[in-house]
This record gives C-alpha cells, sequence and structure tokens, in this order.
C-alpha cells in the first residue's frame, strides 16, 4: 500500500513538472515574438536610412549653403510617412543637419558613427530612457559622385512600435497555457486517486513471497545479521553470523548469555544499546559491530545487530598505516632535499630529511673531489664529512668539513666497495664481533645508537659518498623493508648531489672565466684614484663589467656594463664587449660614438647568436638567440674637470661632491645595446676635484625583495660620508646594501668608485697659435722656456722638433683657430687643435719627395700618437715618456697666455 503522503507528493511533484512546462512554452514564445519584433524594428530602420541616403535630392541638399533648410522638410515629411521616430542627417563630424525637434540641430549626435563614416552601413540597439522603451538605430552613408562619405543618415524605430502583434497573441497564449494546466492537473489527480484506491492492501501470495525473499537475502549477505528479542533471546541468526561467532545450526531461541561469547560482546548484545563499528574478539575473530534497537508504536521489540570480520583488514591497515607513513617520508624529502644547488644544503637537507620519523641520527659523507665540483675518484679520493644531524641534537664523531676516515670492515667501507647499501641490526655485537674503530664503538655506546644502514650516494654509475643512518632506543631497530625506504631515500638524494656537483663546476668555471676577462689591477693614471668590488651572484654568473682605460691627454675613461643573462655565455660576451669598448676608445671616441659602435656589434654578435640556435635545431637547449647589454661610459678631464657621460639602458651614476652631497645626474638614458638605430644623448658635467664618481650595476640597488628607489636612496646614505677612500667607499656601500652572507645576491655586482684628481696650471700650459707660419718660431721659443722651467731641458730639442712639425701641418693644412697645448703627466704630452675635421695619415717618402716625414718623425720620437675629433675640429696628440716616473715640481707657474711668462699656480690634487 502506498501511503496517502507518498501519493499526494507525486501529485504535487506532476503539477510542478506540468506549470513549469507550460510557462516554459509561453515564455519561449513571448521571447520569440519580442525577437521578431526587434528584426522587423531593425529592418525598417535599415530600409529608411539607405534609401533616404540614396534619394536623388539629398546630395544636392548637403552641397547647398544651407543643407537644413532643404534637408529638414524632407527628412520630416519621410519620417510620418515611414513610421520611424526620427530621421536625423548628419556630417562625418557627427553633426546635425535634421532632427524632429529644430533645437537639436548643429549640435553633436551621441553614439558611435564608425563603421558608416568608413563607408558600411550599420545598426545598433539604443537604450530608451525608460527600461521598457529601447530602440533600434539604423546609420547609412552618403556618398558623393567620387564615392566619398560626405555624410550619414541616422534612422531610429522604438522595438515597441513593432510589437503590437506580440500583444495582441499574448492573451491567446496565456489562456491556451492555463486551459492545458487544468487539463494535465485534473489528469494527473484521478490517476493519483485510483493508485489509492488500487494498493491499499497486499494478497497473501505477495506477502509470502516477500518474506521468501527477505530470507534469501538475509543469508546470502557477507555480514552476520541478529535479531534479539527484548527479553536476551536470539530470535534470528543467519549462516554468516554462524560462521563468525562459530555456533552450532540450532541456536535460535536460545539466551544470549548461553552461547559463550566474549563477556564485552555478550552486553553489548544483552543491553541492545545503540553501537557503530565496535572491535569485539570473538573465536579468534575481530568483528566489527553495529547495533540498533527496534521499536513500535513506541514499545522497544529488541535488537539488531550486524557483524563484519576486519581480521584481514586490521592487518591490512597496518600494512597501508606503514606504506602511507613511508610515502610520506619520501614525498616530504622530495620537496625539501634539492631547493638550491648548494651541494652542503643538499647534503644537509638530506639528513635532516630522515629525521625523526626514519632515524635517530644521520651523516652525509663526500668525496673531497666531489665537493670541488669534479667527477669522484675514489682510488685517490677522501671522504669528508658534509652534514651530520640528530633528533635530539647529537654530536657527531666526525663534524661537518672534516676529513672522515673508517675501518675497512665497517658498513661504511663495504657500501663504498661494492656499492650497494649494508645493515646492521644489532651494532654493538657487530662491532664487538669484527674489532671496529674503538672510536667509532665508544660514541655508539655513548648516543645508545643499536642499528645502522649505510646506502652509497650512486648517480649515473659513479659513487659520489656514503649516507649513514643510525636508530636508538626510540625506534625499532632496522629490517630489510628499511633498507629499501633508505635506498629510495637517498637515491632521490643522490640525482640533487649530483646536480649541485655539476652545477658548481660549471659555476666554478664561469666566475674563473668571467673573472680571467674582468680587469686585475688597474692602470696607473693620474686622471683618478679609483677602486672597484665585484660580486658574482650566488646561483649563477652574469655578464657585469667595468674597466678604467686612460685617454689620450691624461683623461681616464670609467666604463661599466652588464650583459643580460647568466652563466658562460654571458661571461664569454661580456669579454668580447669590453675587448671591444678597450680598442674602441684606442680611437678616442666621444662617448655616444663610442656607443653606437658598440651598439652595433651586439646587433652583430645577436645576429650570429640567432644563426647558431637555428642550425643546433629547436629542441637545443644551449643558448637563447638573444644577446642584450646596457653600459654607463663616462670620459674625465683632471685639466678641464669635467665628465662626459652617455649610457645606454644602463643606471646613471652618481656624483660625491667634497662636501658630502650625493647627486644623481640625469643622463640621458638611451636604450639597451643591440636594439639599433637610436641616438645616443652626451651630458657635460663639472666635476669639482676630490669628487667620487660611483659607477654600478644594477644589481646592486635592485633585487627580488627592494625596489629601484628604494635602493637609490640607500646608496645615497652609504656614499654621504666625505673623506673616505674609494676602498673604504666601496666596503661602505656594500655593506649597506648587499646582505652580509649573500644569500639573496641574484644577479652579479659590480661597482666603481673614482675619486677625481686635477691638474693645475702648474702642469699644462696653452698657447694660441696664429696661422702664420712665422710664428712656429715664436711657439718653439715658447715650448722651450716652459721645459726649462719644468726642469726637462733633456727632451726639449725632441719637443721642440714634435712641435714644429705639428704646428706647422695644421698652419698649412688645417683652419683656425689653432691651439697648442703641453701636459706634464705621466708623460710629456704635446697637443695642437685646430678646426678641421680632415685626419692626417702616416705615409713614409720617397728619396724624391721634399717633405711628407712630419708624422713618420713624430711617430718615431714618441711614445703614442693619434687624433681625436671634438665639436669644433680635431687635437693631434703625441706622448713623450719621460726620464723618470714623477716629474719634477716646477720652478716657477707659467703663463698660458704667453709663452714663458708666469702666473699663479693651483694645488694640485693628491698622487
Amino acid at each position: 500500500m502506498i501511503p496517502r503522503t507518498v501519493a499526494g507528493q507525486m501529485f504535487a511533484l506532476l503539477v510542478v513538472m506540468v506549470l513549469l512546462l507550460g510557462a516554459g512554452a509561453v515564455s519561449a514564445l513571448v521571447v520569440q515574438a519580442g525577437r521578431n519584433a526587434e528584426d522587423k524594428a531593425r529592418v525598417r530602420a535599415v530600409a529608411v536610412a539607405g534609401t533616404f541616403a540614396r534619394s536623388p535630392g539629398v546630395l544636392a541638399a548637403l552641397e547647398s549653403p544651407d543643407p537644413s533648410a532643404t534637408l529638414q522638410p524632407i527628412a520630416e515629411a519621410t519620417r510620418r510617412e515611414t513610421g520611424v521616430n526620427y530621421i536625423v542627417v548628419t556630417n562625418t563630424k557627427g553633426i546635425r543637419y535634421t532632427h524632429p525637434n529644430p533645437a537639436e540641430i548643429s549640435k553633436r549626435i551621441m553614439g558611435p558613427l564608425y563603421p558608416a563614416t568608413a563607408g558600411k552601413a550599420f545598426t545598433d540597439r539604443v537604450p530608451g530612457r525608460t527600461l521598457s522603451s529601447p530602440s533600434i538605430r539604423a546609420v547609412a552613408p552618403v556618398f558623393d559622385t567620387k564615392g566619398s562619405v560626405v555624410a550619414l543618415v541616422n534612422a531610429g524605430v522604438t522595438i515597441a512600435n513593432t510589437s503590437g502583434e506580440v500583444n495582441r497573441q499574448l492573451p491567446v497564449l496565456l489562456g491556451g497555457g492555463a486551459g492545458v494546466l487544468a487539463l494535465a492537473t485534473g489528469g494527473v489527480a484521478l490517476v493519483s486517486r485510483r493508485l489509492r484506491r488500487q494498493t491499499r492492501g497486499l494478497e497473501p501470495a505477495e506477502i509470502t513471497r516477500m518474506y521468501e525473499h527477505h530470507d534469501a537475502v538475509l543469508h546470502a549477505v557477507r555480514e552476520g545479521v541478529l535479531i534479539v528479542a527484548d527479553d536476551g533471546r536470539l530470535l534470528l541468526v543467519n549462516d554468516e553470523a554462524h560462521r563468525l561467532l562459530d555456533l552450532p545450526p540450532d541456536e535460535p531461541l536460545r539466551d544470549i548469555t548461553d552461547l559463550g561469547l566474549d563477556e564485552a560482546l555478550t552486553r553489548l548484545l544483552a543491553e541492545g544499546r545503540v553501537a557503530t563499528d565496535e572491535v569485539h574478539q570473538a573465536a579468534g575473530r575481530f568483528l566489527a559491530v553495529n547495533q540498533q534497537p527496534t521499536r513500535s508504536d513506541g514499545r522497544a521489540l529488541g535488537s539488531v545487530a550486524t557483524l563484519r570480520d576486519t581480521t584481514e583488514l586490521r592487518a591490512l591497515v597496518g600494512q597501508a598505516t606503514e606504506a602511507r607513513e613511508t610515502l610520506a617520508l619520501l614525498y616530504d624529502a622530495s620537496v625539501s632535499i634539492g631547493n638550491t644547488l648548494d651541494l652542503t644544503r643538499t647534503a644537509e637537507e638530506l639528513a635532516q630529511a630522515a629525521l625523526p620519523r626514519f632515524a635517530d641520527f644521520a651523516t652525509v659523507d663526500l668525496f673531497d673531489s666531489v665537493l670541488q665540483g669534479a667527477d669522484p675518484a675514489r682510488e685517490r679520493d677522501e671522504l669528508r664529512r658534509a652534514a651530520a644531524s640528530g633528533a635530539h641534537g647529537q654530536r657527531a664523531l666526525f663534524q661537518a668539513g672534516e676529513l672522515v676516515s673508517f675501518h675497512p670492515d665497517s658498513p661504511q667501507a663495504r657500501s663504498l666497495a661494492d656499492g650497494r647499501p649494508a645493515l646492521e641490526p644489532d651494532l654493538v655485537e657487530a662491532f664487538r664481533r669484527k674489532g671496529q674503530d674503538p672510536a667509532h664503538a665508544e660514541w655508539l655506546r655513548a648516543h645508545g645508537m643499536r642499528s645502522l644502514i649505510t646506502v652509497p650516494l650512486r648517480a649515473g654509475g659513479a659513487i659520489l659518498g656514503v649516507t649513514s643512518f643510525y636508530r636508538g632506543e626510540r625506534l625499532a631497530t632496522f629490517d630489510e623493508e628499511d633498507v629499501s625506504t633508505a635506498e629510495e631515500l637517498v637515491g632521490r638524494a643522490a640525482v640533487c648531489i649530483d646536480n649541485a656537483r655539476r652545477y658548481a663546476r660549471e659555476h666554478t668555471m664561469a666566475v674563473s672565466l668571467q673573472r680571467s676577462l674582468l680587469p686585475g689591477d688597474l692602470p696607473e693614471q693620474n686622471a683618478v684614484d679609483a677602486a672597484y668590488r665585484y660580486v658574482p651572484a650566488r646561483s649563477e654568473v652574469g655578464g657585469d663589467w667595468f674597466d678604467v682605460i686612460p685617454l689620450s691627454g691624461a683623461r681616464v675613461a670609467l666604463v661599466v656594463g652588464d650583459v643580460v643573462g647568466h652563466g658562460l655565455h654571458a661571461a664569454a660576451t661580456m669579454g668580447l664587449l669590453r675587448t671591444a669598448v678597450f680598442n674602441f676608445s684606442a680611437l678616442d671616441l666621444a662617448p655616444d660614438e663610442l656607443l653606437i659602435h658598440l651598439d652595433e656589434l651586439v646587433a652583430r654578435l645577436d645576429q650570429e647568436e640567432n644563426h647558431r640556435v637555428r642550425e643546433r635545431g629547436a629542441a637545443s637547449t644551449g643558448g637563447t638567440g638573444v644577446i642584450g647589454a646596457t653600459c654607463l661610459y663616462a670620459i674625465y678631464d683632471p685639466v678641464s674637470r669635467r665628465c662626459t657621460l652617455a649610457r645606454a639602458g644602463h643606471p646613471g651614476p652618481a656624483i660625491v661632491r667634497p662636501d658630502g652631497t650625493v647627486d644623481f645626474p640625469d643622463v640621458p638614458g638611451g636604450p639597451p645595446l643591440g636594439l639599433g638605430g637610436f641616438p645616443f644623448e652626451v651630458i657635460d658635467i663639472d666635476v669639482a676635484e676630490n669628487s667620487e664618481i660611483v659607477l654600478y650595476t644594477d644589481g646592486l640597488i635592485e633585487s627580488r625583495r627592494q625596489d629601484i628607489d628604494i635602493g637609490l636612496e640607500r646608496l645615497r646614505q652609504a656614499l654621504a660620508h666625505p673623506g673616505r677612500s674609494p676602498e673604504r667607499t666601496c666596503d661602505a656601500v656594500l655593506d649597506a646594501l648587499l646582505p652580509t652572507d649573500g644569500a639573496d645576491v641574484s644577479d652579479d655586482v659590480a661597482l666603481l668608485v673614482a675619486r677625481t684628481r686635477a691638474l693645475d696650471a702648474e702642469h699644462f700650459v696653452t698657447w694660441d697659435v696664429p696661422a702664420d707660419p712665422a710664428a712656429v718660431a715664436d711657439t718653439r721659443a715658447g715650448v722651450t722656456r716652459t721645459l726649462s722651467t719644468w726642469g726637462m731641458d733633456e727632451v726639449a730639442f725632441t719637443t721642440e722638433l714634435i712641435v714644429s712639425e705639428l704646428v706647422t701641418n695644421a698652419i698649412r693644412h688645417a683652419i683656425a683657430p689653432i691651439h697648442l697645448r703641453l701636459v706634464r703627466d705621466r708623460a710629456l704630452i704635446c697637443e695642437v687643435s685646430d678646426g678641421s675635421s680632415t685626419a692626417p695619415h702616416l705615409r713614409r717618402s720617397t728619396a724624391g719627395d721634399e717633405g711628407g716625414r712630419g708624422l713618420f718623425l713624430v711617430a718615431q720620437l714618441t711614445e703614442h700618437w693619434g687624433t681625436r675629433y671634438t665639436s669644433r675640429g680635431k687635437t693631434i696628440w703625441a706622448e713623450q715618456v719621460l726620464p723618470s716616473a714623477e716629474p719634477p715640481e716646477p720652478a716657477g707657474p707659467i703663463d698660458p697666455t704667453h709663452p714663458g711668462e708666469p702666473t699663479e699656480p693651483n694645488q694640485l690634487a693628491s698622487r
């Protein structure tokens, strides 16, 4: 019999389903009708706009002096005849010529006009002032005789004006839906009533069949079932319960206390209380018991209990728990080991991963060659303790970093010899039996270590070292299953250690290559007192470089740069660029010109690298195929005390004034090298004597945890301390901006600090030379007097000859103004400047030539000579080696405007 509540629920469910289906059908029809209304509005708007735009009189009206006067009445008449809401003619910028409201003429229309302005009609949906009155707007272009768009026609139709048919059909739709709902509801009610009437009772045969099925199911289930009466008698016991409780077949109707069951299980069944998966022992089995009391009209009838055999399950659970713990140990180890490419840190992670779940103490010993990044050589190599860790802070016999020695019969020695793990379940007995190292035996006794597993660290067929796991009283003795776990643990870690070894080797090679390509000792010069620091990245070396290059005229070039990327490729590229900068500097190029040449070089290198990558194929990982670099190039002149700078995508310099004021000059930032086609700008800065020019790479001021603005401010604070030497300034900057342990140095850092010196009037003299050959003799005489005053009479003859040749060439072949300057630095420098940009060239005269030997003589008499170009012409310079390293103090100051006349000297910078 089906209860009335169930029949009522079925009736309600069917009514709701019919209601939803009817409502959905009506809604679908309404939505479809609304869409049809919108489509009609769109068609009407497009037809009116397109027809009006192609009307013959529209183009003529647009070309008339007053388009609005002609088009307004036509547009309004057309609007009334076609039934659209509006027809608005605008120019291509949206200014109205017509509108239903004349006050809106000459105003800009709202809404987009493209793509109509491009000659293609379009429609859009325009929201109305209320949510119920949207409209469709069509915009059509008006073309002139040449096919150009000269105006736009906007036609709008309100959707509500085309939905009258929907409103007329809506009552019919709703009425039909209501009728269908009424018929369906009545039919469902009749069916439900008849169902309740026909299932009021069951026949005896059906009841018998139901109980037969119930009995078959009861004895076929794999769980024991007990039905106990309220007075403690067994009413029903199925076959599985007979087997689980080991009962005789005539147990029904016996008292539960007479079955000989366990006391706890008997009490549970007799009490009839609720039980859920309570485990009890019976007949040598572990049974999970579930019990529920039975009631009828509030009266207790007894209880029903089910029994399930969990004996094998408990064993499997124990094994699964152990396996899960092992998997968790291996998973945690795989996560914690190999987070860095540091050999020592990886070994420490391996030792710590085994504690405290797998071992009480763990050590990792590696061959010395492995720790140095080389391949292991066991025959001649020594073991060194890489890591040792105890669960309770125990101290190892050999500390990390110490050499380790094992007895030839020790488990560690056996593992290294045969490459297999070794198990010692009883260490004390093993050491007593084999006569092991007494110190090791004493350490085991002192720390209570009972068992040991040693596993060789094997990677790619090579043994890198050995790992030892010790257990004391806290954990069970190691067994063969633990050996497999130890092998898995060490096998995963060995790959990480080998990767760290290979990385250490490559990192050492890259650092060695990079340091070999960087300057060793800075060259001797008197323009600046320089100091530098280079800090390689902790993970991979980069392409940072710096240089101090002496130039002609006692000047010096200060360079710092950075190659994009890391590794050997970046280091090798850095060496190429540093060599290129050194060679370009020898040409006396201006900073911007030098960067242009360097930019072209980087572009060529990039093309070559891309070609090599394509030849290797897409699967190769040998190179990225992209080269990029930044560079800052500065030239300091100690005579003019001026610094000329240009940069290509590199951070600007810092200038520390003698009073400690720190400035970051706004050097125009050109693009990084290799992009090509972009100019580089030059800036000139007057630098006082004893100032510091600080050049650096971005690794100093920018990191993953520090923004560049914060880094610049910290750099300013570190530099704002006058009176320090460049060496102390370098140390102070690194201490302030880099972590002490270098753990966060993710990029190379190059720092160059140059304290400026100045050459005063005692060390240089300048003459303005008239463009008259007769002035050569007076110039030679002035040079002779100056050299005599400087105590350089021994080079006077040679210098006179050099000056005579250079000045004569300038007078004959160049244009004014002509200047002569002598500079006394580490060498005697003679410079002749003129206003011509034509460069002289050295040639050898034949026997019949009367001239042409001037530059040849200059080249023979001097150590170096060359030409540098300026914005006003060129300068030809020649350097002579002085007889002594330090030039003698002048007998008196020289007046640079009158050869041989004295003037007031200035203080020379500290040398």
